[in-house]
């Protein structure tokens, strides 16, 4: 199964285009996402949303803005201008969540109408999806004991379990 998700930060404002045979939306925008390790690099990806979604990237999504994005990842091989062919993930989105300052995604449907985009400002510490509070410190306990006996037992000689 292809489910991602992902907390990005917004890099080009969502463009709507329409399909030509039966005018549906899509909408295109490009998006950053944090590298796995402190000294990697910050990754970019292209997200594509379908339909509704795409009316709801372009009526409230904002660059600069902090979301949660829920959908599938893809690659496409794509043809550079001096020939060479390139391959580059594409995120089709199934659903939005955009994020506030102290508050994690929101909650249900698209996420869209629950928060308004003005609200969704970039911030300095990138909140988690599990940003629970942290459980208090667990009192101080005695280190575990390992035992150290063998896993088989010792039998005296000749009084071997297995007969062969």
């Amino acid at each position: 199964m292809n489910h991602c998700l992902l907390e990005v930060d917004v890099l080009e404002a969502p463009q709507v285009r329409y399909t030509q045979d039966n005018q549906t939306p899509v909408a295109e925008m490009a998006v950053q996402l944090e590298g796995l390790r402190p000294d990697d690099p910050p990754g970019q990806l292209k997200v594509v949303g379908w339909g509704n979604l795409a009316q709801d990237l372009q009526n409230r999504v904002q660059v600069g803005q902090r979301l949660m994005i829920e959908g599938r990842l893809r690659m496409n091989t794509v043809t550079r201008p001096d020939g060479l062919k390139e391959k580059r993930a594409e995120f089709t989105l199934s659903r939005l969540h955009p994020l506030q300052a102290g508050q994690g995604p929101a909650a249900g449907g698209s996420g869209m109408a629950a928060q308004p985009a003005a609200a969704a400002a970039p911030r300095e510490q990138p909140i988690r999806a599990s940003a629970a509070p942290a459980p208090p410190p667990a009192p101080a306990q005695e280190p575990p004991t390992w035992n150290a006996s063998p896993l088989v037992p010792d039998l005296p000689e000749g009084d071997d379990e297995i007969p062969f």
